[in-house]
């Protein structure tokens, strides 16, 4: 992973050609290096050939969908950290939706600011770059049989290791970092990801991952609860 959030290798993924065009160029001055892929599979051997610091993801591709290329990016032996950035169409918010449950990391929506989009990619980048080079940890994080190593970046529970994406670590050790205390979704969204505009329900699509892979039961969740109207806290004592 780059250190420097405004250089790095980036893959745009993008069936049309015009848009690909100027998504590179935008990112090309700015400073990266770029690569291009016009359909899923391409992207794959891209990706694989060549490993990407970040991937611009369309969603709407042509035989392998975005979501697709997403999925077995994410199953890959590095691509859980991988960071992604989707292009969805406006209306799209199912797609969204989904895209973020496979541990997308942010998206745009079409029709977007070339400049717009430049900035996004240096926000994940910065968020990728400084989770990378953090101080030492003084020590484990620790919930009954759940460890977070912050300085290693890597999770397990009862003894197994956890696969978890870049945003869905950082939440997950933020919360272990405050038990007990309750957290609106958009004090987690400026503390975790570091904005101050956005979707929120990024927010929520990764707190309902995070369960799917810490708890016993996710539909009945004891380590993560939510707080009706106000938001969410980690309770260990529960777990």
């Amino acid at each position: 992973m780059t250190e420097n959030p405004t250089t790095g290798r980036i893959l745009v993924v993008d069936d049309d050609p015009t848009v690909a065009e100027v998504v590179a160029g935008y990112l090309l001055r700015a400073g990266y290096q770029v690569d291009r892929a016009a359909d899923g599979h391409q992207a794959l051997a891209r990706a694989e050939a060549a490993r990407p610091d970040l991937v611009v993801l369309d969603l709407m591709l042509p035989g392998l969908d975005g979501l697709e290329v997403c999925r077995r990016l994410r199953a890959t032996a590095h691509g859980a950290a991988l960071p992604v950035v989707m292009l969805t169409a406006k209306g799209d918010e199912a797609d969204r939706i989904l895209g973020l449950e496979l541990g997308a990391d942010d998206y745009v929506t079409k029709p977007f600011s070339p400049r717009e989009l430049v900035l996004r990619v240096r926000s994940v980048l910065r968020r990728a770059a400084g989770a990378a080079a953090a101080p030492p940890s003084p020590g484990l994080l620790t919930a009954g049989d759940l460890v977070l190593d912050p300085q290693a970046r890597r999770a397990h529970r009862a003894g197994r290791e956890l696969a978890l994406t870049l945003r869905e670590f950082d939440l997950l050790a933020f919360l272990l970092q405050h038990p007990g205390t309750v957290f609106g979704r958009e004090e987690l969204m400026q503390r975790v990801w570091g904005w101050d505009f956005g979707d929120l329900s990024t927010v929520t699509v990764h707190v309902r991952r995070l369960r799917e892979k810490i708890e016993d039961d996710p539909a009945a969740p004891a380590l993560i609860s939510t707080v009706w109207g106000v938001g969410y806290r980690f309770d260990p004592v529960r777990g």
